[in-house]
């Protein structure tokens, strides 16, 4: 046969087959759920939830101010970028015009020292130019002294062979002559 059905049967019958101890009908668990509910009731009644809203809002608040803090954070580093993006535009602008200040400055240096090469270049050329007029001058006054030197050496041994001391009394005479005609 089988057992008699009533409350406590009906309502827990894995108690009764496991062997479970009941009081007025509420098992181990019953009684840890119900001593849950007395708790939340004491927690309630002592005011937790008000506390826990309290602690969730000031974090909340906390958070609230690392936002902003962080929000004012990042303009500022956006402003210093946009700062040093502006300092680095303007080196590099400053320093492409003093390229450009360099590059002329070059031009002008490079120009001038041509026409300071090409000037000097010219006045070593009529130096140059001088030297060698005056040693043909010299060479042509050389020349001509030995040439004098020579002819006279020579008309002077021709004349030493070919004349005699009354052939150049002779000589003497009619040059001395020709003399007083030029004069009158």
């Amino acid at each position: 046969m089988t057992a008699p059905l009533n409350a406590t049967t009906l309502a827990q019958p894995e108690a009764m087959e496991h062997g479970e101890m009941a009081f007025l009908g509420i098992n181990a668990g019953g009684f840890v759920a119900l001593s849950m509910l007395v708790v939340i009731g004491i927690l309630i009644w002592r005011g937790a939830p008000k506390a826990i809203g309290r602690a969730l809002d000031n974090k909340i608040a906390a958070i609230r101010q690392q936002l902003d803090e962080a929000s004012k954070l990042r303009a500022e580093a956006e402003a210093l970028r946009a700062e040093y993006q502006a300092k680095a535009a303007a080196a590099q602008s400053e320093a492409d015009q003093i390229l450009a200040h360099a590059r002329a400055e070059a031009d002008v240096i490079l120009a001038d020292a041509k026409q300071h090469t090409a000037s000097l270049i010219e006045r070593r050329t009529r130096m140059a130019e001088d030297k060698i007029a005056a040693a043909e001058r010299t060479a042509v006054a050389e020349v001509r002294a030995r040439a004098a030197d020579a002819a006279s050496r020579a008309a002077a041994a021709l004349i030493a062979e070919r004349h005699d001391a009354e052939g150049d009394k002779a000589l003497v005479d009619k040059t001395i002559a020709n003399l007083g005609q030029r004069l009158n």
